[in-house]
């Protein structure tokens, strides 16, 4: 049996940024294209485990009138510092990212799918639990907002498995680790 992986699959601004000032991300809409997914339909099938941290989770909240949509298709944990009663079909997690990650390995199933946000990210790496990074390079510089690689991480080796230039200018690079 195959080891279950942790995928960071996510976008980002040319510059390093997952949203601009205020959580604003309408400028990733710069490349949508109808019929054109970037090969998240693909990846979606390969995953049935989500891990966010609670601000994107609200954030989807915000956007989608109350809904959280991963929780349709995957077992969704919500990275927290607070305890919250479950809600929306997802579970509120506290009690260190490493022990859920360890535990969600040590089961059964398809691979687990990190979606953010930037605290989430930076506890992953601290503990260097990211097994593959899948990041969509939006075209655009927005030169301030929240940066998706923190910083003050150690250094992780990674190998290029792919790069994909798409038609919008988004560029997809995937990496494992070494």
């Amino acid at each position: 049996m195959e080891r279950r992986k942790l995928i960071l699959y996510i976008s980002m601004s040319l510059d390093g940024f997952l949203a601009a000032k205020d959580d604003d991300l309408s400028w990733l809409s710069i490349v949508e294209k109808e019929g054109e997914d970037y090969g998240y339909t693909a990846f979606n099938e390969t995953v049935d485990t989500y891990i966010v941290g609670s601000k994107t989770y609200e954030k989807v909240l915000s956007m989608t009138g109350g809904v959280f949509p991963p929780a349709n298709k995957h077992r969704c944990y919500i990275i927290t510092r607070q305890e919250r009663d479950n809600e929306n079909g997802v579970t509120f997690y506290n009690n260190g990212v490493e022990n859920l990650i360890k535990a969600l390995k040590g089961q059964g199933g398809k691979n687990i799918y990190c979606d953010g946000g930037a605290m989430v990210v930076k506890m992953l790496m601290d503990h260097n639990l990211i097994d593959e990074y899948s990041i969509s390079i939006i075209p655009i510089i927005l030169g301030d907002g929240k940066r998706l690689f923190r910083g003050e991480t150690p250094r992780i080796h990674l190998e290029a498995i792919s790069s994909k230039k798409y038609e919008s200018g988004l560029i997809q690079v995937h990496y494992k680790k070494k």
